[in-house]
């Protein structure tokens, strides 16, 4: 790596993860990519070169937290000046609690909480030395707004906020800063992961679309820019919050669709 700053990116195989280190890269940040998928986490590192930035990947399951050690000291030995992390890998499958098996609630804990938290800590202490750095927990929307259908991704992602707030009062005085960022619907493979079974999927796309403010889902690049922005200067006094980038979707009560027959019936 150069002397340029390096961010550590998870999960930047997929269309968040990647688009969340190409934006690093354009803002003057080397980048170490892990994720579990080879051929995708390399895909990404030749992305991210291309842009003009130093990239390596290294392949890592986040649900084997016994190899993971492996993978962070190598990075560590490769691009010791880490001032970045973005938590952003996440795994998740779609059942209720009724459902829920004991090894799909593990393993959504441990990718989801588990590793980053584990991660978090190793990638504070490579910070430490320099004074500064920021660290980024991907959260979701579905940590505030919940459908009943996914209860292990629900607690994981609520408890990612709650771990923002604790590593924030733990390492501000450090210098280290530590955010958390909750996209709302993105137009991605974890947003895009519903049955498509009696085209539910596409009912579940325009329901959401109508309830959202700005009517549509983000594109990655819009979640990847915030992150970026939050990694900034411009961002030096936030710490120990959770900015939400979902063009209004938490806070709106009332679909489009029965706002435009509301506002009818003004008239």
């Amino acid at each position: 790596m150069s002397a340029r700053p390096v961010a550590v990116v998870t999960g930047a195989a997929g269309a968040i993860g990647t688009a969340i280190a190409l934006e690093l890269a354009r803002r003057g940040h080397d980048l170490e990519l892990l994720d579990v998928d080879e051929a995708g986490v390399r895909a990404a590192a030749e992305r991210v070169r291309a842009v003009g930035a130093a990239a390596a990947a290294t392949v890592a399951d986040l649900a084997d937290l016994e190899r993971l050690p492996d993978a962070l000291d190598g990075i560590a030995r490769r691009s010791p000046g880490v001032a970045v992390l973005v938590n952003n890998a996440a795994w998740r499958r779609l059942q209720t609690l009724r459902e829920a098996t004991l090894a799909d609630w593990e393993r959504t804990l441990r990718i989801c909480l588990t590793a980053p938290a584990f991660i978090a800590r190793w990638a504070a202490e490579l910070m430490r030395p320099a004074g500064h750095g920021v660290i980024v927990n991907v959260s979701s929307l579905n940590a505030a707004r919940c459908g009943g259908v996914a209860a292990a991704y629900v607690a994981a992602k609520g408890g990612l906020e709650s771990l923002t707030y604790e590593m924030a009062s733990l390492y501000g005085r450090a210098g280290i800063r530590v955010l958390a960022v909750a996209p709302g619907a993105v137009d991605a493979a974890l947003g895009n992961d519903w049955t498509t079974r009696d085209d539910l999927a596409l009912d579940l796309r325009r329901a959401s679309e109508d309830a959202i403010p700005l009517g549509r889902w983000a594109d990655p690049a819009e979640i990847a820019r915030t992150i970026a922005a939050l990694c900034g200067p411009d961002a030096s006094y936030l710490t120990g919050t959770v900015v939400t980038v979902d063009g209004g979707y938490q806070r709106a009560l009332i679909p489009a669709s029965l706002q435009r027959r509301l506002s009818a019936s003004f008239a």
